[in-house]
C-alpha cells in the first residue's frame, strides 16, 4: 500500500488520486470538522485503519439535504463508518433549556448548525441512499450511549436502540480501536456483515439469540410503559458494562433483538503509546483556514492526553458507560515524547496546557483487583468512601510531571482536566499536592463538588460536603506555606434529581457563607446514558428503586439556579420567591446570614426593574443594600473585606 505520512488523509477525489488510490477500503462520515489530532475520535479511527494498510477517505461535516458530499470518493469497498462527532449531536445543537446553541466549536467559524439533529441517524439513511449493498457501521459517543432504548430529554419519550432507527448494520461501543481492526480485517477476508456477530464492543440486530449465555433485560415496549422497568432495564446495563466478568445484553425491540456484546477490554499502556504515535497533522484540516480555522483544536493543541476511564463514576456522568471505569495511561516516554514534539511547533509558547484525562490524577486502575475481574459491580470506588482495597498513590503522576518540566523549551505545565479532590485529600503522602499548587497551577484551581447538600451529593454519587472542606482547608494552608495566593473554582450544578429547594438554599447559603459568587452554573442536563438520566425520567433510584425528587418545572428550575446566583440584580424576583415558597422568610433581611434585602417599591415588578444603557437588569434599591453585591478578586466584599472568600470570584460553570 503507498501509505503517504505527514498529511491529511483524503477529504476529495483529488486527495485520491495524488496518492494513486481508485477505491477507499473505508469512507468515514464525521459530523465534527475533519481534525487530525486524537483528541478527535475519527482521527483516532481512521488513523488506526491506516496504520492496519487500509485505505480511508473522510467527509467531514457533509450536506445532508442531498447525497452529493457522501459519493464525491466514490463507493468504499468494505464499510461506510459514521459518527456524529465528539459530542451527541442533540446536546451540540441545545443547551439544557432545549434553546438552541449560537455556536459549535467543532465546526468552521464556530458556527452551530452545521450538521443535521440526530446526526448519526441522518447521515445513516444518506448513506443507504448512495450505497445501498455498502455495510454501514456507526460509532462514537452519540451511537454508544443510545445503543439501548434510552430516555431521551429532547424529544421527552424512550426512544429505540439507534442501531433500529439509523438501519446500520453494526454498533460499535466505547473506545473502538480493537473493535474496528478486527472488523475490517474479517470484512477483508470475505465475511459478511451479518456473520460478524462474536466481536467485543459491538452491536448488532437478530431474530433471535442464546439464551444459554445472555441476560435479557425489560424490552423497548415495557420501558415505554413502565418506568420501573426502564429503571431496572439501565440498573442491568450499568452493572454488566465489565469487560472481564460482563453478560451478553438482549433487549427486544417488536419481532427482533438488539444484542449487545460485553465491552472489550481497555487497551493496555503499550497499545495506547502506539495509537497516540500514528502520524497525526495535531491540526484541523487546511481547508478551514479561510473560514477561520476550528475553535475546538485551541485547547487540545498543546495538552497531553495520559489516561483514558474514570473509576470516579459520578452518576451524572456517562463515562462509565462509554470510556469505561478501568483507567489506563500512556507511559512517560510516550508522553515525553509527544511534549518534545510540541515544543518545535511554531504556535507554541512554552505552556503545556493540560496533561491529563477525564480525571487528571487517575493513573492507572483503583486496584489490582481491577486487573482481572474489572470495577466491582454493586459498589463504587470513592462513594460514599474510598474502599480499603484502593491504591492512593500520587508518585507516578508527579513524576511524570517532573520529567515534562525539565524538557528544553517548556515554561509551564498545567492541570486544567481536573483533580479528583476526593482521591487527593485521602493520599496520606502530601508530596503531589504540594507541587501541584506550586508548579501546575495557574492562579486558579478547578474542582467538582457539585453540590454541598449531602442528600444531593448521594444521588451524584459524590462525597460528603465535609470531604471537600477538608480539601479546600489543606489547599489554602499548603498555599500560605509556600507563599501563593490562588484560589478554588468550583463547578456547580442547580436542579440534580434529589435536589429539593431547601437544598437549593443550604447551597446558596454556602456561597454566602464563603463568599463565592459563580458567574456561570450548570443546570443539570438529562443526556443519555448517565443514571442521573433514569432517576430524571423514572423518578427512582435505579439502584435501590426507591422515590426521588426531581425538580422538573420551568418555575423550579428557573428558582434552583437563581439561588446559585442570589448577588445577581436580575435573580431578585426568583431568588425572593423561592424563599417564600420555601418558607425561608428569614433569609430576607438586613443581617449578615440573610442572602437578600427585603423588596422596596415596585422591584418584585420584573419590568420596574432599573435597566442600564445596554438594557440589562440593574440593582434595585434596596434589594442588596448600600454594597450592591460587589465582588472583588476571591468573592469577598468590596466593602468591609470581612471573612475573606478563599474562592475565585470569577468562577465559570460547565
Amino acid at each position: 500500500m503507498n501509505m503517504m505520512k505527514n498529511d491529511f488523509l483524503p477529504v476529495c477525489r483529488e486527495d485520491m488520486e495524488k496518492r494513486g488510490w481508485d477505491q477507499l477500503d473505508f469512507l468515514y462520515i464525521v459530523g465534527d470538522a475533519y481534525v487530525d489530532h486524537p483528541s478527535f475520535g475519527h482521527a483516532i479511527i481512521s488513523r488506526v485503519l491506516e496504520s492496519a494498510g487500509y485505505k480511508v477517505g473522510i467527509v467531514a461535516l457533509p450536506d445532508w439535504n442531498k447525497i452529493d458530499d457522501f459519493v464525491k470518493m466514490g463507493k468504499p469497498r468494505l464499510a461506510v463508518l459514521v459518527s456524529a462527532g465528539n459530542i451527541d449531536s442533540m446536546v451540540n445543537h441545545y443547551t439544557a433549556h432545549k434553546k438552541k446553541r449560537h455556536d459549535d466549536a467543532y465546526a468552521p467559524s464556530n458556527k452551530a448548525g452545521q450538521r443535521p439533529d440526530r446526526a448519526t441517524i441522518v447521515y445513516c439513511n444518506r448513506v443507504r441512499h448512495a450505497f445501498k449493498d455498502v455495510p454501514v457501521l456507526i460509532g462514537g459517543v452519540e451511537a454508544s450511549l443510545r445503543r439501548f432504548a434510552h430516555y431521551d430529554y429532547w424529544d421527552d419519550k424512550i426512544r429505540r436502540s439507534i442501531l433500529f432507527d439509523s438501519k446500520a448494520d453494526m454498533l460499535m461501543f466505547g473506545m473502538g480501536e480493537k473493535q474496528i481492526v478486527r472488523i475490517a480485517d474479517r470484512l477483508n477476508n470475505g465475511e459478511k456483515i451479518s456473520e460478524i456477530t462474536d466481536i467485543k464492543g459491538t452491536c448488532y440486530i437478530a431474530k433471535d439469540y442464546d439464551e444459554k449465555n445472555a441476560q435479557e433485560i425489560p424490552s423497548y415496549e415495557e420501558c415505554v410503559n413502565s418506568k420501573e422497568k426502564y429503571a431496572i432495564s439501565c440498573r442491568i446495563q450499568y452493572y454488566e458494562q465489565n469487560p472481564y466478568t460482563g453478560k451478553t445484553l438482549v433487549q427486544k425491540h417488536g419481532d427482533r433483538y438488539l444484542v449487545q456484546n460485553p465491552p472489550m477490554e481497555p487497551l493496555v499502556t503499550e497499545e495506547l503509546d502506539r495509537v497516540y504515535d500514528l502520524p497525526y497533522m495535531k491540526n484541523y484540516h487546511p481547508m478551514y483556514e479561510a473560514l477561520g480555522g476550528i475553535e475546538a483544536i485551541k485547547e487540545v493543541k498543546f495538552s497531553l492526553a495520559a489516561n483514558r476511564g474514570c473509576f470516579g463514576s459520578c452518576n451524572f456522568c456517562a463515562l462509565a458507560f462509554h470510556q469505561g471505569r478501568i483507567v489506563t495511561s500512556r507511559s512517560d516516554e510516550s508522553l515525553i515524547r509527544e511534549a518534545k514534539e510540541m515544543t518545535k511547533d511554531k504556535d507554541f509558547k512554552g505552556y503545556i496546557h493540560d496533561v491529563g484525562g477525564p480525571t487528571a490524577n487517575f493513573r492507572g486502575p483503583a486496584c489490582k483487583k481491577q486487573l482481572v475481574s474489572g470495577a466491582c459491580k454493586d459498589r463504587q470506588c470513592l462513594f460514599p468512601k474510598p474502599c480499603k482495597n484502593m491504591k492512593i498513590d500520587h508518585k507516578s503522576y508527579l513524576e511524570l510531571l517532573r520529567k515534562l518540566r525539565s524538557i528544553d523549551g517548556v515554561k509551564k505545565v498545567f492541570i486544567r482536566s481536573g483533580i479528583r479532590f476526593d482521591y487527593l485529600i485521602n493520599d496520606t503522602d502530601d508530596t503531589f499536592f504540594y507541587e501541584l499548587c506550586k508548579y501546575h497551577v495557574s492562579g486558579q484551581l478547578k474542582v467538582a463538588p457539585e453540590h454541598i447538600s449531602d442528600n444531593v451529593l448521594k444521588y451524584m454519587g459524590k462525597p460528603e460536603n465535609s470531604v471537600f472542606n477538608r480539601f479546600c482547608d489543606k489547599f489554602y494552608k499548603i498555599n500560605e506555606k509556600i507563599g501563593k495566593k490562588q484560589y478554588l473554582v468550583p463547578y456547580l450544578m442547580s436542579s440534580h434529581p434529589g435536589s429539593t429547594l431547601h437544598d437549593a438554599i443550604r447551597l446558596a447559603q454556602y456561597l454566602k457563607e464563603h463568599n463565592i459568587n459563580p458567574q456561570q452554573v450548570q443546570d443539570f442536563y438529562p443526556t443519555p446514558g448517565t443514571i442521573s438520566t433514569c432517576m430524571f425520567y423514572t423518578g427512582l433510584d435505579p439502584f435501590t428503586m426507591k422515590k426521588v425528587y426531581v425538580p422538573k418545572t420551568p418555575k423550579e428550575k428557573a428558582m434552583q439556579r437563581a439561588l446559585l446566583q442570589f448577588r445577581n440584580p436580575e435573580n431578585y424576583r426568583l431568588v425572593y420567591e423561592a424563599l417564600k415558597t420555601a418558607g425561608r422568610e428569614d433569609l430576607i433581611g438586613y443581617t449578615s446570614h440573610c442572602l437578600i434585602r427585603p423588596p422596596q417599591g415596585n422591584i418584585l415588578n420584573e419590568n420596574n426593574l432599573r435597566r442600564n444603557k445596554n438594557g440589562k437588569a440593574v440593582n434595585g434599591k434596596g434589594s442588596f443594600g448600600k454594597n450592591k453585591g460587589r465582588i472583588v478578586k476571591g468573592g469577598a466584599e468590596a466593602k468591609g473585606g470581612r471573612n475573606k472568600s478563599r474562592f475565585s470570584g470569577n468562577h465559570r460553570g460547565r
